[in-house]
């Protein structure tokens, strides 16, 4: 059996269209959880609840909640008012407060010498 003419012509049509983004397309910026540096406000949380990582939440460890990085992205986060830094895990979603860019678990927010603040101005570059 062979196949029709039309058919052949129609399939070479549909894989044209699909041939995958011009040259253009490629070089446009990155998405925003790719970028390696990001600042804003950070805050800190320590209520015991499941993570979006499926790890039960423990305030003690060094962990942080980001709404776009991806679960397990390592990231130094400084607090810009004094500079202390700390290398938080990213294992859940959030933070949820306005104009907020991060929330720490309570351990990392004590590295950052933020824990009476609740809030403090930081820079976030990714590590891997």
């Amino acid at each position: 059996m062979t196949t029709p003419r039309w058919l052949v012509a129609v399939a070479l049509v549909v894989v044209a269209a699909c041939g995958g983004p011009s040259r253009q397309a490629r070089t446009a910026q990155p998405p925003h959880h790719t970028q390696s540096t990001m600042s804003g406000m950070a805050s800190w949380y320590g209520e015991a609840q499941m993570t979006a990582s499926g790890e039960r939440f423990d305030k003690h460890a060094l962990t942080a909640a980001h709404r776009t990085l991806p679960l397990g992205t390592m990231v130094r986060v400084t607090n810009q008012k004094n500079g202390k830094s700390v290398i938080v895990r990213i294992n859940d979603r959030g933070p949820y407060g306005h104009g907020r860019i991060i929330d720490l678990s309570e351990a990392a927010a004590r590295q950052l010498d933020m824990i009476d603040a609740g809030v403090a101005p930081v820079t976030l570059e990714v590590i891997h």
